[in-house]
């Protein structure tokens, strides 16, 4: 089982933000409960670059996807990350 960033804050991600609900899932139980993943759902993409791949967006993940990624794998929990062609 996992969180999704959509379901709460829909464009209103960050890392910032995103570490928070890492730091919550822990704290409150919820991976003792069975929550394993923390999903970024859209609006964590700023472009694409010329090789057509995407990159984050720069303001809202100013460290990039990896540290974010990190930080949660270092909460004993699993990212995730959602993208789709459109």
């Amino acid at each position: 089982m996992g969180w999704n960033s959509w379901n709460l804050f829909e464009s209103a991600i960050s890392d910032k933000l995103i570490g928070e609900v890492a730091d919550a899932q822990v704290t409150t139980g919820m991976t003792r409960a069975g929550y394993q993943y923390i999903v970024l759902d859209d609006f964590w993409v700023g472009g694409r670059n010329a090789s057509n791949e995407l990159f984050p967006a720069q303001v809202r993940f100013p460290n990039g996807i990896k540290a974010l990624a990190d930080y949660v794998h270092a909460k004993g929990l699993k990212p995730g990350i959602y993208s789709d062609a459109a």
